[in-house]
């Protein structure tokens, strides 16, 4: 499993935090998603085999939420 961290301007609602976890969370091979609201980052554990962290930020990107930077372990 592989960690991304998106880095993002900071979120307004909490109905956003809510789009990107369900959003997110249903691609395979997501295991988890965590919106940190107050930091504007996003954390996914992923299997790197079936998605990649490109592929997560476009998804983050097309729900309308730039992403700043992305730091992937």
């Amino acid at each position: 499993m592989k960690k991304a961290v998106f880095s993002m301007e900071t979120f307004t609602c909490p109905s956003c935090v809510k789009k990107i976890e369900q959003t997110v969370g249903k691609a395979t091979g997501v295991n988890e998603v965590k919106v940190l609201f107050n930091s504007g980052r996003v954390r996914v554990e992923f299997d790197e085999t079936k998605i990649s962290a490109e592929t997560l930020q476009d998804m983050i990107v097309r729900l309308g939420y730039p992403v700043l930077s992305k730091k992937v372990s």
